[in-house]
């Protein structure tokens, strides 16, 4: 329950995680706060639109689940001309556009999947400014604000930290490697695995810095 007390959070979590010792992959199938089936993590890839390019764009968005399974997975028509498309990073060319489905079709389609949702997602914010969306900040989950990742991976609290370079050193996983872009499927998973890493302490810290409810 959202209300309960940060004390029985960390008691469920420690049953959670003696429920789990028996497991070969000791991933968790439960949350504090909400069932799994209420997590997905999220990543878009951005074009260049509007004059020299500058302004971006949504041109792919992919969603997974807490187990890191596609649920979504689509290219998408910008609304405006595409001037570049940044394909070093974003990994899309002109033919992916070719079965791109158009933007006001794709955002409602993604806000369906993200409603009465916990989203995970690095520097996500870029995600949903590139839906024209804003998700309520606390069912929101950015990897590059959780402050125990940064601590994990050795790393200064206050640093402005990549998904790569996290992935690197917590999941000892190579990301977003040679010319042909990033792939939002695989940079999605990457910010569930490392959210799923810190779950426990995380949730707990989240669930003791909330305010009190009133009587």
């Amino acid at each position: 329950s959202p209300s309960a007390s940060p004390d029985s959070i960390a008691r469920h979590h420690s049953v959670l995680l003696s429920q789990e010792n028996g497991s070969s992959k000791g991933v968790r199938t439960s949350s504090p706060l909400l069932r799994p089936g209420k997590y997905v993590a999220i990543d878009c890839e951005m074009v260049g639109t509007g004059p020299r390019g500058r302004q971006s764009e949504l041109a792919r968005c992919s969603v997974v689940n807490y187990e890191g399974d596609v649920i979504y997975d689509k290219y998408v028509q910008p609304e405006l001309p595409i001037v570049d498309y940044r394909t070093r990073w974003s990994g899309i060319t002109k033919q992916h556009m070719k079965s791109a489905i158009p933007f006001k079709t794709a955002q409602a389609e993604i806000l369906k999947i993200l409603k009465d949702k916990i989203v995970v997602g690095h520097a996500i914010h870029h995600d949903f400014q590139a839906l024209k969306y804003f998700h309520p900040k606390d069912r929101t989950r950015d990897t590059s604000q959780i402050p125990v990742l940064k601590q994990k991976a050795g790393l200064p609290i206050k640093a402005s930290v990549s998904l790569k370079s996290l992935a690197r050193h917590l999941l000892r996983k190579k990301i977003q490697v040679g010319c042909t872009g990033h792939s939002s499927v695989e940079d999605a998973q990457t910010a569930m695995e490392l959210y799923r890493l810190v779950e426990v302490q995380w949730e707990t810290e989240l669930a003791r810095s909330l305010p009190p409810r009133p009587p």
